[in-house]
């Protein structure tokens, strides 16, 4: 009888690096390969890397090493890929690198050094593909690459400039997720409020009628489909101002990831951030006034090259002002090949780290006092996990992995995927504790 062929693969980095993730196993898998969660019942393991920072280059270096000394056959794909010197000054004994979303590239790779079954059979792959994320809810990645030039990235050198994908075929794969049991999509790209500015906008069809290739019309189209829609990596552009009435009417989640990275104008200039010289104060106040619920998500950078304590004073000011519910933050860190490396001003790690710690310490007491202002209300959560004590669920206001949890208690009863409305009971500076109504 037949044996069939054992693939491991070990997925690192962000969202869109999963969706390739995905993808590489759905055609491996249609292929008659069989995917396997451990080392030692692999015949070869795939490595997704992540190459955006230092902290994330040791993390892809330790985990191709870590497969190199459980399976000894790798395979290296992902944004580090791009770095293949370093790799293979480290680990010579990979079987081949590849760079960022190369799916092809990756499958001739196994291909070559693990010939394919001979007798595949195609229906073992569902219609939806492979999914490493939970059956309620995935990522939907609509674009490729980045065109901007942001002084302390390096991904448009990883992955290319921005490249959209057809709206038809973004909507279909949609479709297939809702039909499947999807009932959160999370659209993601590196910039995702420029989806089909490289097409020009040009009208494609989904369902027998035209649509746009447009960040509005993919979003409005998305709301038709009935279920969460959440929008990812969204740069302050004024045409942003454009979908908070669909939040504001229910199509999609009232849900913004905006990375605006600093305030301060001189570092904003520095870091050569898209909209930089917008009012994104004067924005926020906008948007909340169109829509009172809207979640404000962002990511920020402190102790860039050139920051003094004057700038770093004025961000401080600006969460103050801002009032963000959720927040990420990091402290500079050099990236190889990336323009910032060159600007004069560093900021001396000790320095970075007490900025760092007092932006997390001025955070945390304002996502604290806005989600006590929750307690008492009715929100809907969908269900992640249903355990002992309970259930665990995601309100509105937070995406998985990165945003908080609402704790229900004695909920045993549900299952992953529901949703239900609760009341808030209590709250602290990320997740919140409620009832079932």
């Amino acid at each position: 009888m037949h044996k069939s062929k054992s693939i491991g693969i070990v997925s690192l980095g962000c969202p869109k690096a999963l969706v390739d993730s995905e993808r590489i196993m759905t055609q491996l898998r249609s292929e008659g390969y069989d995917l396997v969660p451990s080392y030692k019942n692999a015949d070869l393991v795939i490595v997704n890397t992540c190459g955006f920072i230092d902290s994330a280059v040791e993390e892809s270096l330790d985990a191709i090493g870590e497969a190199l000394a459980e399976n000894g056959k790798v395979i290296v794909t992902g944004c580090l890929g791009a770095r293949e010197d370093e790799i293979l000054a480290r680990h010579p004994q990979v079987l081949q690198i590849t760079g960022a979303h190369a799916y092809e590239a990756v499958v001739e790779s196994v291909h070559r050094h693990l010939p394919p079954p001979h007798d595949p059979f195609t229906d073992l792959v569902p219609p939806q593909g492979i999914k490493l994320t939970p059956r309620h809810y995935a990522y939907l990645k609509i674009a490729e690459g980045c065109s901007h030039r942001c002084s302390f990235c390096i991904i448009p050198s990883l992955r290319g400039d921005l490249v959209s994908r057809p709206v038809g075929e973004v909507m279909n794969e949609a479709e297939r997720l809702v039909e499947s049991g999807v009932r959160e999509l999370l659209v993601v790209s590196q910039d995702t409020s420029a989806y089909g500015v490289d097409l020009k906008y040009r009208t494609g069809f989904w369902d027998g009628r035209p649509l746009k290739t447009r960040f509005y019309e993919l979003a409005e189209a998305l709301g038709d489909l009935g279920i969460w829609i959440r929008l990812h990596y969204i740069y302050p552009y004024p045409h942003v101002d454009e979908v908070i009435p669909l939040m504001a009417e229910g199509k999609i989640l009232p849900y913004l990831d905006v990375p605006f990275q600093h305030a301060d104008p001189h570092i904003l200039g520095l870091m050569k951030r898209p909209a930089s010289t917008e009012n994104t104060l004067e924005r926020i106040r906008v948007w909340r006034s169109i829509c009172p619920d809207l979640t404000l998500r962002s990511t920020f950078i402190v102790g860039f090259p050139g920051e003094t304590e004057a700038s770093f004073e004025s961000l401080l000011a600006f969460l103050e002002e801002a009032q963000l519910d959720r927040v990420g933050c990091f402290a500079y860190s050099p990236v190889k090949g990336a323009a910032a490396n060159n600007l004069p001003g560093a900021v001396p790690e000790e320095i970075k780290e007490e900025r760092l710690a007092r932006f997390m310490e001025k955070q945390a007491a304002i996502s604290a006092q806005r989600l006590q202002s929750r307690i008492g209300a009715r929100e809907y959560v969908l269900i992640d996990e249903v355990v002992d004590e309970g259930a665990v669920g995601r309100s509105r206001a937070d995406a998985p992995e990165i945003d908080g949890l609402v704790f229900i208690d004695d909920a045993t009863h549900l299952q992953t995927g529901d949703w239900v409305e609760v009341e808030i009971e209590e709250a602290d500076e990320h997740d919140m504790w409620a009832h079932l109504i």
